[in-house]
């Protein structure tokens, strides 16, 4: 058996990385940008006023001023003309900024009389009007690769940019097996379960903008699995549940070897997760998961997801963790890494009693994997632990 940094290690060094395709601004979210914008626009483009309000000369914002209206500015409608000494501009939030004008004084402070305003407030030292460039400049970037959020989004479209290079999106094979398994919304037979493994993988695939491609549940026979992997040709990764491990109807490994994987490893010192499968079957990465449904969706977050998100250009890097403190006493591990699940709350977890691989409500009840060492001794409440956190 190899470690889980073993495991990943060897994985990264599988997974092939995306080629580039340009896509409009309004289809990149979840995507990951793969070079940098930069901006073809500053923002704000020109001094903008910051509240609504008059617009008046530096030194004139002082209680008691009368000053004369002489027009207006709104949002996409500017004075044209400039403002001296004892004049004034009616100018609302968003507005350009006259010239002559240094400080918009909030309509709150002033009193309007016909052509003419009063300022009754203290208008203070806050000109209230932003500067050209301050919240970026032409030539400014959004540095890449990252996977672009919303906020990301509006950031790109103020810099005036349409079209946005980013990573193809991995295509996922899933294919069940067993005998046992029929899909959810069918009757199982007496002897059969859901196949549930398949539905919360692909959720994990989904939210890192993955695509993942459903296949026909395969069975306990070569010819059934031999049409499986014939169907998932084309796939950035073929994803397998179930049948990797020792027993007489697990073939997965043996069917995929006759098909051409060439096997990179198989077993890692973990639980939930030891028979863990990988290698390279054609062009694709194949990843072969435990049949265990916390053992399947366990080894996603820990070697899918972070195998996804290095093909489509982010760093390769481990799931990420937290840090927290123990809120109950944990007995020793042994000579496996041990993902417990837990409930992380404020800082604190709290490991789950039954930590079965079987139990998806357990799973489904926990938001972060307590993670003990090989061999970590006893630990204490109150001690600080490592801990991944689930979405």
């Amino acid at each position: 058996m190899i470690t889980v940094d073993e495991a990943l290690s060897q994985l990264f060094a599988l997974a092939q990385a995306m080629p580039s395709e340009t896509v409009p601004l309004r289809d990149a979210r979840g995507r990951v940008m793969l070079s940098d914008a930069v901006a073809r626009r500053s923002q704000p483009p020109f001094a903008a006023s910051a509240m609504d309000g008059y617009g008046v000369t530096a030194g004139a914002a002082v209680p008691g001023a009368r000053l004369e209206v002489i027009g207006e500015a709104a949002a996409g409608h500017s004075f044209d003309g400039p403002v001296g000494a004892g004049q004034a501009v009616r100018i609302f939030t968003g507005a350009p900024v006259p010239d002559g004008v240094g400080h918009v004084v909030l309509q709150e402070d002033c009193t309007r009389d016909g052509p003419h305003v009063t300022i009754t407030g203290t208008p203070g030292d806050n000109t209230n009007i932003r500067p050209a460039g301050g919240d970026f400049s032409v030539g400014d970037r959004l540095s890449a690769p990252r996977r672009l959020t919303p906020a990301d989004m509006a950031l790109l479209a103020s810099m005036n940019i349409a079209h946005v290079p980013v990573a193809r999106r991995p295509v996922v094979a899933l294919i069940s097996t067993g005998d046992e398994l029929v899909m959810p919304g069918e009757e199982p037979g007496p002897d059969q379960i859901i196949a549930s493994n398949t539905f919360g993988l692909l959720g994990l695939i989904q939210e890192v903008g993955a695509e993942p491609r459903l296949l026909p549940i395969a069975r306990d026979t070569d010819a059934s699995l031999h049409m499986a992997l014939e169907l998932a040709q084309g796939a950035d990764v073929v994803v397998t549940i179930g049948g990797a491990s020792v027993g007489d109807h697990d073939i997965v490994a043996r069917v995929a070897e006759e098909t051409g994987m060439q096997r990179a490893f198989y077993k890692i010192a973990m639980r939930p997760g030891k028979p863990l499968m990988a290698g390279r079957i054609g062009d694709a990465l194949m990843l072969g998961l435990p049949g265990n449904p916390v053992s399947a969706m366990v080894c996603g977050h820990l070697f899918l997801l972070p195998v996804l998100r290095a093909m489509t250009g982010l760093p390769a890097a481990p799931a990420p963790r937290v840090q927290a403190v123990l809120a109950t006493d944990v007995a020793a591990n042994g000579p496996r890494e041990h993902y417990m699940r837990a409930k992380l709350v404020d800082g604190t977890v709290t490991p789950f009693d039954r930590q079965d691989s079987s139990l998806l409500s357990i799973l489904s009840d926990a938001n972060g994997l307590l993670v003990r060492p090989i061999d970590d001794g006893a630990r204490q409440a109150g001690e600080t632990v490592d801990v991944v956190p689930l979405f």
